[in-house]
């Protein structure tokens, strides 16, 4: 098999949540056990949303959790730009491919893709065989002439030859989309792994940024350290096995693969995050525990 590469693909429209943090691990995580590449993909053709103060938390936020990337925004890498602002010129490029293949037409201004009519069917990692079909032709490209998240995440997928696409299942349901537009450029698909959501703490739903314990700054404050958080988010949806929860990172890494990512979605819980933390904190040793304490009391 070629090298796995994989990428985590932040929008910075707010602050760094903890169910992006558990998908950049996740993708980190397979990238390290695999001997892959970790790709660091800032979608910011958002103007009016984006921020360059909400950038620097994801990249602080990133390095603080021990998750350095091999390609992206400092580090550069064969396959740049690593921003979406700045590839304007390869969107263009594909662009016209799609439209000399006869897959393209113009609406009120806009381009939308002609779809295949065909069923759509991947073999997900984690949940299995997943077939959809797309009912309607869609946008690609709006009025304003910015291109549209479907189009440019498949093109950067294609262009920075992604292999594995690693993200949560709420993107399940635009997968079918994603799969019509690698077909008619002609690519391989990559292999599709949909981890399971991340649940509030009470009630029902998805962990949101408004609920209370989602932003990983706040962690970093309160003094949390961050292998404790690491050791948390890496069991929100997989398991070790063997009732084992305490790992080293390099454990994690040696361990950590698809198959041992569960189907049923994973309930944020801060008090086991709490006591993980305090374990980490007695086993510290006193060279590095004062400087931590006075740091925080500071």
């Amino acid at each position: 098999m070629s090298q796995v590469r994989v990428r985590f693909a932040p929008s910075p429209t707010g602050f760094f949540h903890i169910g992006s943090a558990r998908t950049a691990l996740f993708n980190w995580l397979y990238a390290r056990h695999t001997g892959g590449v970790f790709i660091l993909r800032v979608e910011d053709t958002d103007q009016s949303r984006n921020s360059e103060e909400f950038l620097n938390v994801i990249y602080g936020s990133l390095k603080w959790l021990g998750l350095s990337w091999d390609e992206g925004p400092g580090i550069g890498g064969a396959y740049g730009p690593y921003r979406q602002s700045e590839r304007s010129a390869i969107y263009r490029e594909y662009l016209e491919r799609l439209k000399a293949s006869g897959r393209t037409y113009e609406k009120d201004g806009a381009t939308l893709f002609k779809i295949s009519g065909e069923p759509q069917i991947i073999e997900d990692a984690i949940r299995g065989r997943v077939e959809r079909t797309e009912e309607k032709d869609f946008v690609i490209v709006r009025s304003d002439g910015n291109p549209v998240f479907h189009f440019v995440n498949v093109v950067d997928d294609i262009a920075m030859q992604v292999t594995h696409v690693i993200r949560g299942e709420d993107h399940l349901s635009n997968t079918s989309k994603h799969t019509e537009l690698f077909r008619a450029f002609g690519a391989p698909l990559p292999v599709y792994a949909h981890i399971p959501l991340i649940l509030k703490q009470n009630g029902p739903g998805k962990m949101s940024k408004r609920d209370q314990g989602a932003l990983i700054e706040d962690y970093q404050k309160r003094g949390f350290l961050p292998e404790a958080l690491v050791n948390f988010l890496c069991l929100l949806g997989w398991s070790p096995k063997e009732d084992r929860e305490k790992l080293p990172i390099a454990e994690i890494i040696r361990l950590f693969d698809l198959p041992g990512i569960n189907q049923s979605n994973a309930r944020f819980d801060e008090k086991k995050l709490a006591h993980m933390n305090s374990t980490y904190l007695h086993e510290m040793p006193p060279d590095r525990f004062f400087p931590f304490v006075k740091a925080f009391l500071a």
